[in-house]
């Protein structure tokens, strides 16, 4: 999103559906680097209307005054949709 400073859209895919979601990450992350990585999201907000379009979700980073953001990712052998518990 050339427009936004600090917003990325994402495509996620939760395995039996797609969702759009904005995140606050485009200081640290180039949108091509995230092609085909897994991330945590919270899927179960309700959408929320935005500048830009809807967001229906929300990806889980980490971060502190050392820096960030960090986007979670799980270990290797996870597959889309599948629940954090």
């Amino acid at each position: 999103m050339p427009e936004a400073d600090k917003l990325l859209r994402l495509k996620l895919d939760l395995g039996t559906e797609q969702r759009q979601v904005f995140a606050g990450i485009k200081s640290a992350y180039d949108p091509a680097s995230l092609v085909g990585r897994l991330t945590v999201m919270v899927a179960n907000l309700a959408p929320r209307k935005m500048r830009f379009g809807m967001s229906e979700g929300m990806v889980l980073a980490a971060s502190d005054e050392r820096g960030g953001p960090f986007l979670l990712a799980p270990d290797a052998g996870a597959q889309p949709g599948m629940r954090v518990k």
